[in-house]
C-alpha cells in the first residue's frame, strides 16, 4: 500500500476536506499574540472579540442572514443536536417529529433518542434516488408537529432534497425546520430565507476550515434550550469559551466560498461527469447511485458490478475515497442509505463513493479512473 500522503489522489472531500491555505494563516495569530479570551475585559479579550464578531458577520453573508443569529458550535453534530433536543426541551407541548431515513446518525440518533422517551418519529422513505416525495412530507404533518428535520444534501450519494417545498408545508401546521447543511454550504448556494429553514448547521470541516468549529443558524424568535450549561456565551445557546482561532479560521472559509461558489460549483460537477464517463465507457453494468442532476457538484457514487467496493479501493492504490459500507470484525454491512433507496445488498456493498474538491484536477481524475477500471478489471 502506498502510504506516502503527497502521492495519494484525494477523492474523498465528503469526509473532509484539507484547511485552505488562506483559512490557516487567518487563525495563525489567534494561536500566538492575539491569544485573549473574548470575555475578557482588556485589549486581548476586545482583539478576540472583534475577531469572534467578523467572522460571525462572514458565516451570515454566505447564508443571508443576520449575524445575530449565527451561533458557534464544536461542529455539526453539536449544531444538530443542538436544534433537535434543545427545540424538543423548549417545546414540551409538541411531541411529534418528522425525518427521514436517510439522515446523518447526527440527526437520526438524537431524533431516535427522543422516540425512545415518548416522542413520535415518522420517517420519511425515499424514492430510487434517495429523495423524499414532498407530498409525503406533507401528509405526515399534523398539528401537535414540533420539527421537520432533513439533510439539505445526502453525504453518500449527493443527493439535494427538497427542504425549500417541505419548510413551507411545515410552517403551514406550525412546526419548525432544520436542516443539517453539512455537505451543502460552500459547495451550493445555501440561503435560509430561500429554503424557509429555521435551524441549519454547518460543519468546518466540510469547507476547508478547521475540524472542530460549526456553527448554528437560530432564526430569530426560534426558541431552544441549551443542551450544555455555563457561563452564557453565544446569546446563552451554547455557553463555554469560544474557540477563537477555529471560529476565525470557519468565517474565512465562509468568504473564500461565497467568492467563486458558482464557477467552482461548475467546475467540480464538470469533474465528476468526467470521471462518471471514463467508469462507465469501460466497466459494463457500473450504476450511478443518487440523481444525476439534483446533486452536489463533486459527489459521485458509483456501484462496482460483481465486487465488493472495499475491494476495488483496496487495490486501487494511491487513490482515497470511501465506500459506503461499514466493516465489523467478522463482517461488512452495506449502506443504510443505499439500501433505503432500494439497492440490493450486493449493488450496495459493491458501492464506492467519489468526491471532488477544490484541488482536484482533471488530471488527477483521469488517473483516478485509470486506477479503478484497473482495480475491477483485476477482480478474481
Amino acid at each position: 500500500m502506498n502510504d506516502r500522503i503527497e502521492d495519494l489522489i484525494y477523492l474523498d472531500h465528503n469526509a473532509t476536506t484539507p484547511v485552505h491555505p488562506e483559512v490557516f494563516d487567518a487563525m495563525a495569530p489567534y494561536l500566538r499574540g492575539d491569544f485573549g479570551n473574548p470575555s475578557s475585559g482588556h485589549v486581548f479579550g476586545a482583539r478576540a472579540k472583534a475577531a469572534v464578531e467578523h467572522a460571525r458577520d462572514a458565516v451570515a453573508g454566505l447564508l443571508g442572514c443576520a449575524a445575530g443569529e449565527v451561533v458557534f458550535t464544536s461542529g455539526g453534530t453539536e449544531s444538530n443536536n443542538l436544534s433537535i433536543l434543545g427545540l424538543a426541551a423548549a417545546h414540551p407541548g409538541r411531541r411529534h417529529l418528522v425525518t427521514s431515513v436517510v439522515e446523518h446518525p447526527a440527526t437520526r440518533l438524537p431524533c431516535a433518542h427522543l422516540g425512545a422517551g415518548g416522542h413520535e418519529i415518522t420517517w420519511l422513505p425515499v424514492d430510487g434516488a434517495g429523495r423524499v416525495d414532498p407530498g409525503g412530507a406533507a401528509a405526515a404533518l399534523r398539528d401537535d408537529t414540533l420539527l421537520v428535520t432533513l439533510m439539505l444534501a445526502n453525504n453518500e450519494t449527493g443527493t439535494l432534497q427538497p427542504v425549500a417545498e417541505i419548510s413551507e408545508a411545515a410552517h403551514v401546521v406550525g412546526a419548525v425546520v432544520h436542516t443539517d447543511a453539512a455537505q451543502a454550504v460552500g459547495k451550493i448556494p445555501v440561503r435560509v430565507d430561500a429554503l424557509g429553514v429555521d435551524l441549519l448547521s454547518i460543519a468546518g470541516h466540510k469547507l476547508y476550515a478547521p475540524k472542530g468549529v460549526g456553527a448554528l443558524y437560530l432564526r430569530e424568535g426560534i426558541t431552544v434550550a441549551p443542551v450544555l450549561l455555563g457561563g452564557g456565551q453565544e446569546r446563552g445557546v451554547r455557553p463555554g469559551t469560544e474557540n477563537v482561532s477555529h471560529i476565525v479560521g470557519l468565517g474565512r472559509a465562509c468568504e473564500i466560498a461565497a467568492a467563486d461558489l458558482a464557477s467552482e460549483g461548475r467546475r467540480q460537477h464538470a469533474l465528476t461527469d468526467r470521471l462518471w464517463a471514463l467508469l462507465a465507457g469501460e466497466i459494463p453494468g457500473l450504476r450511478r447511485n443518487g440523481p444525476p442532476g439534483e446533486r452536489l457538484p463533486g459527489t459521485l457514487n458509483v456501484s462496482f458490478p460483481g465486487v465488493r467496493g472495499s475491494a476495488v479501493l483496496a487495490r486501487a492504490d494511491g487513490l482515497a475515497a470511501s465506500t459506503g459500507s461499514a466493516c465489523h470484525e467478522d463482517r461488512e454491512d452495506p449502506s443504510a442509505v443505499l439500501t433505503a433507496m432500494g439497492l440490493t445488498r450486493e449493488e450496495a456493498l459493491g458501492a464506492v463513493r467519489l468526491s471532488v474538491g477544490r484541488s482536484t484536477t482533471e488530471a488527477q481524475v483521469e488517473t483516478a479512473a485509470a486506477m479503478l477500471i484497473a482495480a475491477w478489471k483485476s477482480r478474481g
